[in-house]
């Protein structure tokens, strides 16, 4: 919707409670999650008014409010064969508890181990197989890298989202788990011969913490030196973003999430106790993450819905 009182109008006839989605690229942050009409023209007024989102946001998609986890589904394909990834499952809110605003993802775990054998291949089978065919059969193959984003609602998974890449910080999880060779895999998906090319994952467990800079996803300064990468495990990764090496060589804060801790071990609750350790080796002025990311708790009560 291009129209703000059109948009009001819809949100009012949701009876307050939808989602009110930038319809452009926001780096992952222009979605809001409304319960109430206020926060829903809140949300409009941010998006189409203050222009929160730049122009990314001067159109707005509003949508139903849908209830239950989420889970993210990846593939590679060529147009035709479809190599799925492991699933996985990123943590949005800035704050602990899925508090606070949306972020472009605060950490991440792999696999989720509520997600059922046949809700997986379900979302296989029924979403990205057949957004393959129906490209394919529109004349628009696509080559590349998917990834539909899932709600695991009541009534069965429901797309929230479906992007032409790998997710972030969801990538950072599910390529360590890759055992094949990620440049073969490329190669065959760009030639149209991923059929040819073996794509394997190990069964351990991931689990990656995002650090960002204090104030994200809102303002935030930069500039800040970060110290203790060199002090992580050998077999821990460190994937940098919001950072760069200053003029004398230091390696500082460049962006909101500034890096991502990501350590892998053969239980889920063996992998979160690693990649918090070594997150409490690295500091930055400011610095934030959240403490919950892949919790027992948190993992359990979902496996309970």
């Amino acid at each position: 919707c291009e129209d703000f009182d059109m948009a009001v109008a819809f949100a009012h006839s949701r009876g307050g409670a939808c989602v009110v989605k930038a319809d452009g690229l926001a780096a992952g942050k222009g979605v809001v999650v409304c319960d109430t009409i206020d926060e829903a023209i809140a949300a409009i007024e941010a998006s189409m008014m203050d222009r929160a989102f730049g122009d990314a946001g001067a159109r707005v998609l509003i949508e139903e409010r849908l209830h239950g986890p989420e889970t993210s589904a990846h593939a590679f394909t060529d147009g035709t064969t479809v190599a799925h990834m492991p699933f996985s499952c990123d943590h949005k809110p800035v704050f602990d508890g899925d508090e606070g605003p949306n972020t472009g993802g605060m950490g991440v775990y792999s696999p989720p181990g509520w997600l059922t054998d046949d809700d997986a291949s379900r979302i296989e089978r029924e979403v990205t197989e057949r957004a393959v065919a129906a490209l394919a059969a529109s004349g628009r193959e696509y080559r590349g890298a998917l990834y539909p984003g899932m709600m695991m609602t009541a009534a069965g998974p429901k797309v929230i989202e479906f992007n032409c890449r790998l997710g972030d910080p969801e990538a950072e999880a599910l390529l360590p788990r890759l055992t094949s060779d990620l440049l073969a895999i490329c190669e065959g998906v760009a030639h149209g011969r991923l059929a040819e090319v073996p794509v394997t994952w190990d069964d351990d467990a991931t689990v990656g913490v995002v650090m960002a800079s204090g104030g994200y996803p809102g303002s935030y300064e930069t500039g800040k030196p970060i110290t203790g990468v060199e002090d992580v495990d050998g077999d821990v990764q460190v994937f940098l973003a919001g950072a760069r090496h200053d003029a004398d060589g230091t390696l500082v804060t460049a962006g909101g999430r500034v890096l991502c801790v990501v350590a892998k071990a053969p239980t889920l609750g063996e992998a979160r106790e690693r990649a918090y350790d070594n997150v409490r080796r690295i500091d930055f002025e400011g610095a934030h993450y959240r403490t919950d990311i892949a919790a027992p708790a948190r993992v359990a009560s979902v496996r309970g819905l």
